[in-house]
């Protein structure tokens, strides 16, 4: 939840991810594409940039916590990195593709947590949708 609130008081996107392994968070990466002028810069991508690179098998091993359903870009990376375990903090402000990733092996936990969901539409209701901001 720090990462989520940190890319909002920097007037960015206020999405946060963190990757665990063995319950030690291994990275952290909060949504930066509105301030670094980033296409891609979604907080699971920053992430997974933070944790540098792991051993095929650790992938495997590891759990990816994250504010919103994640995109299609970001659950390609889930993919391409077969992380297996995901748990999202709400899955209602934007929609990902979670039965593709259902079908691919992927177990997801949805919390619908009330704190996420507030951050988020407040952020929605202030500033739009996260498709609008430009970068």
């Amino acid at each position: 939840m720090k990462k989520q609130k940190k890319g909002a008081t920097e007037g960015g996107i206020p999405i946060g991810s963190v990757l665990v392994i063995d319950n030690k968070i291994i990275g952290r990466g909060y949504n930066r594409r509105i301030q670094k002028r980033s296409a891609i810069l979604h907080a699971e991508m920053d992430c997974l940039e933070d944790t540098c690179v792991l051993k095929p098998s650790e992938y495997q091993q590891v759990t990816l916590y994250t504010t919103l359903y994640p995109c299609d870009m970001c659950s390609g990376a889930i993919l391409f990195y077969r992380i297996r375990r995901v748990i999202i903090g709400e899955n209602q402000t934007s929609k990902g593709p979670e039965e593709y990733l259902r079908s691919r092996g992927v177990e997801l936990t949805i919390l619908n947590d009330d704190e996420c969901k507030a951050l988020l539409i407040d952020y929605v209701q202030t500033e739009g949708p996260f498709i609008s901001k430009q970068v």
